[in-house]
């Protein structure tokens, strides 16, 4: 019987609530977009996009997340609490009798058209290595790490923080409709494309010292030219 997972989008709630066994299997399904069952291999279909929620307070009944399976999320995001006007939205939609009605703005292939667009949308070699620096700054063992990274940083960011980078800032140059990715959308998309990636040390977490001030410690330092 095919499950939840054969869908377009899958959203895991509190998916640090998982059993290490069903984040296996989720791991395939984001990294491979199959599901073996077996001797038997089923493929997903395209596209094919997990979003996941996690807890980041309660410890009690959870696993933590494998490295590899956070490396195979393109951001994380920092959900802030609800603002006034948000918190009446969603008890409009919660407590009440009122009803959303959903539109939809994208079909399937919208969404495959679009990545395969994205791939043409241009880097120059000057933000193109300014991508790559910083990921390579994340670090601590590399020669040109500052003293801040090899402080608080345990393991420096995968060769996927710079795909995550390069695709995404490709994709706000095209949603904003520009043909050209500058560097400042290069830094807009380095914090949920590197929050995760990045394992803070012993030091850090004994000063308090969140991922986000490395990061931007790290962007602060290096140079664009």
């Amino acid at each position: 019987h095919k499950g939840p997972v054969f869908a377009n989008f899958v959203l895991a709630d509190e998916i640090n609530r998982a059993t290490p066994k069903t984040q296996s299997a989720l791991l395939e399904a984001m990294q491979e977009h199959t599901v073996t069952v077996g001797n038997t291999t089923y493929r997903l279909k395209e596209p094919f996009m997990v979003l996941a929620t996690q807890n980041p307070i309660e410890n009690e009944g959870t696993y933590p997340l494998p490295e590899a399976q956070l490396d195979r999320f393109l951001f994380k995001i920092q959900v802030d609490f609800p603002t006034l006007e948000e918190l009446k939205e969603i008890m409009n939609i919660t407590v009440t009798n009122q009803t959303v009605a959903l539109q939809p703005v994208l079909t399937g292939d919208d969404i495959i058209n679009a990545r395969v667009a994205i791939k043409d949308i241009p880097m120059a070699d000057a933000v193109t290595d300014y991508a790559l620096r910083i990921v390579v700054a994340t670090h601590p063992e590399t020669p040109d790490a500052d003293d801040y990274v090899k402080r608080y940083v345990a393991c420096g960011a995968s060769p996927r923080a710079g795909q995550a980078i390069f695709q995404s800032a490709k994709a706000k140059a095209l949603l904003e409709g520009r043909y050209n990715v500058s560097f400042d959308d290069v830094r807009a998309v380095a914090f949920p494309a590197l929050r995760h990636r990045i394992i803070p040390g012993f030091e850090a977490m004994a000063d308090g010292i969140k991922v986000d001030e490395i990061i931007a410690n790290i962007i602060a330092s290096v140079p664009m030219g």
